[in-house]
């Protein structure tokens, strides 16, 4: 069995993790939520390296993680680089945002882009962007936009706030449009986002495609692991343990809502 270490700064990377577990049904996952720092993305590029280092360390050492996953938009942005570098015989997996199957997807050409602060104004952001404009055959429009405590809200479980912010951004990226061209496909650049897709899914309208990253992401993990893929006849049960540097509830209670399991989670001071 393997054992696949996964973290964020708080409950979103369970998006990340559910996708996991679809993947590799068979596989032990030890995901740790950074609750005491979270949210990264309105920390500044040297806390959020300085913390993904140090847990990265802790995961491998103390839990003899096969591979990681890095299930956090920001700290993917500003830290998977430094990782990569101090690690480089382990497998490493970053999540960034879909813009380039975004680009597939959209008709119009127009796509907007829900971010942290830490990701829309990373450089890793800016190549990404670049490159999925350079290998497209036809005028791509990305617009993005930071979303101040969005994450934030979603952690807590602050549904009206929820609402109020997936309003006010929706509003901002449309207000901010220099495109003709109607926005019809809409990336969830960090991973607590796809757990406000409904919502945001009503404010934007039918016609607007959301896309996430938790899909790929798995696919890749089980491909650098060299794991044959799963068959809907497999019947393997995945291995959970869940940690947390802050109040281990809220990550238990996030996972019996989001991932249907009743696994206890656990404080581990990093």
């Amino acid at each position: 069995m393997k054992t696949i270490g996964v973290f964020d700064s708080g409950v979103g990377g369970l998006s990340v993790l559910r996708a996991l577990l679809a993947e590799m049904p068979d596989a032990h996952f030890v995901y740790l939520a950074d609750g005491s720092h979270a949210p990264y993305g309105e920390r500044s590029a040297q806390q959020v390296a300085e913390r993904a280092q140090r847990i990265t360390a802790r995961l491998r050492k103390d839990h003899a993680v096969d591979a990681l996953v890095v299930a956090c938009n920001t700290a993917t942005a500003l830290a998977i680089e430094s990782l990569r570098r101090q690690h480089p015989d382990w497998p490493i997996v970053g999540v960034e945002p879909a813009l380039k199957p975004a680009a597939a997807l959209s008709r119009t050409g127009h796509i907007g882009v829900l971010a942290t602060r830490g990701t829309v104004e990373s450089e890793r952001f800016a190549r990404l962007r670049a490159r999925v404009e350079s290998e497209s055959g036809r005028p791509l429009h990305f617009n993005g936009q930071a979303c101040d405590g969005l994450a934030d809200a979603i952690e807590r479980g602050d549904e009206p706030a929820t609402r109020i912010l997936c309003a006010r951004y929706l509003d901002a990226l449309r207000a901010n449009a220099n495109t003709p061209e109607p926005m019809d496909t809409l990336v969830l650049g960090c991973t607590h986002y796809p757990f406000a897709a409904d919502i945001l899914q009503a404010l934007a309208g039918p016609a607007v495609r959301l896309v996430e990253t938790g899909a790929p992401v798995a696919r890749r993990t089980r491909a650098v692991l060299g794991l044959p893929e799963a068959t809907r006849s497999e019947t393997g049960t995945p291995q959970i343990t869940l940690l947390s540097t802050g109040d281990p509830a809220p990550l238990a209670q996030a996972a019996a809502r989001w991932l249907g399991t009743s696994v206890r989670a656990a404080h581990m001071d990093v």
